[in-house]
């Protein structure tokens, strides 16, 4: 059989333990496929979709009331923006838990950090877009985190948003950030971020004296398994988009005026559950970036793991970057979960 072009974007042979889905997760090509699915929906939804505040919302509702299949459609989009986020989630947390960002991908690793960091970015000017009246906390609270950032405050908020207030020139643009300031760097470091993979030399392995299983796969089975992958991720998609709907809410009537069940979108709301606790310098912004230096540190100064037990889940040498991730994860979980409780 001859190798496709699809083929010829796999190594000729990988290593069969450390192509596993239990090893992989197969995160990362779930990732890619799901991004493919948000151009693609994202685009039809260009055609009916209009970037101004009278008439967001309510061509929001045209999509999905009026137009055939649009329902469904921007379902498809929002779903798969969510799992995007939480597949992504899963493939760093793989990364670190198996200690594949030593060199040489240590490098990749900050890539794909910084993808994961903009395609949060993406989801939440995606939410903001939709300007009714669930995405208030989202921008106004928000937005007006980034006022108490000392010194560069003030000027970032009105470049961010247009003016000193919400308003026209601030849908247009988060939607300009929303398709061509995120979403190009997005594609771009995708791609560069696949091509590290085959750069650093695939999957994290063993020196080849130290490797105990000497059986590996071809391409061709490679590419079967993914395209499975991505055949399970389609009909959970078309699952989730049949029955469980993506949110709507009525138009904005006024910008400055919060309701008690508006909430952050949910990969936020570990950090409305902080703000209630004091200055929203601290908890809404310092605290979110001292994560991610965090995270970038552990690829510079943790203990980095043993050669040897590269291939495998849990390495005993970089036990260190496990716990510091693990207590993160664990610490963001339970404030998300202690903010989607019922508000009295």
């Amino acid at each position: 059989m001859r190798p496709s072009f699809f083929h010829h974007l796999h190594p000729p042979t990988i290593p069969a333990a450390q192509s596993r889905w239990r090893y992989t997760l197969g995160a990362g090509g779930t990732a890619i496929f799901l991004a493919l699915i948000l151009v693609i929906t994202g685009t039809l939804e260009m055609f009916y979709y209009i970037p101004t505040p009278d008439q967001a919302a309510l061509s929001i509702q045209t999509i999905t009331y009026f137009v055939p299949f649009g329902g469904f459609l921007r379902n498809l989009h929002f779903w798969s923006a969510q799992l995007f986020i939480i597949v992504s989630a899963v493939h760093l947390m793989r990364v670190i838990f198996t200690g594949s960002y030593a060199p040489p991908r240590r490098f990749n690793y900050l890539l794909g950090l910084a993808l994961f960091v903009i395609s949060i970015l993406i989801n939440f000017t995606g939410y903001v877009l939709r300007w009714d009246q669930g995405i208030q906390w989202a921008l106004v609270v928000g937005t007006n985190l980034i006022k108490t950032i000392p010194f560069i405050g003030d000027n970032l908020y009105q470049t961010l948003i247009g003016g000193t207030q919400p308003g026209s020139a601030t849908l247009i643009r988060f939607y300009a950030w929303h398709i061509f300031g995120l979403m190009i760097p997005a594609a771009f470091l995708i791609g560069w971020h696949a091509f590290r993979v085959r750069r650093d030399g695939g999957i994290a392995l063993p020196p080849p004296s130290l490797r105990t299983n000497p059986e590996r796969i071809t391409r061709f089975e490679l590419v079967r398994r993914e395209i499975l992958a991505m055949l399970f991720t389609a009909s959970a998609l078309i699952v989730l988009s049949i029955f469980s709907a993506a949110p709507i809410a009525p138009p904005i009537v006024e910008m400055n005026t919060l309701g008690a069940e508006v909430r952050a979108p949910w990969f936020f709301l570990w950090v409305q559950q902080m703000l209630k606790w004091g200055d929203p310098f601290i908890w809404g912004v310092l605290v979110p970036v001292i994560v991610l230096v965090i995270l970038v540190l552990i690829a510079y100064i943790f203990p980095k793991p043993a050669e040897s037990e590269l291939g495998r889940w849990f390495p005993i040498s970089n036990r260190l970057a496990q716990i510091t991730l693990a207590i993160i994860s664990i610490t963001i979980i339970v404030l998300t979960l202690l903010a989607m409780r019922p508000i009295k």
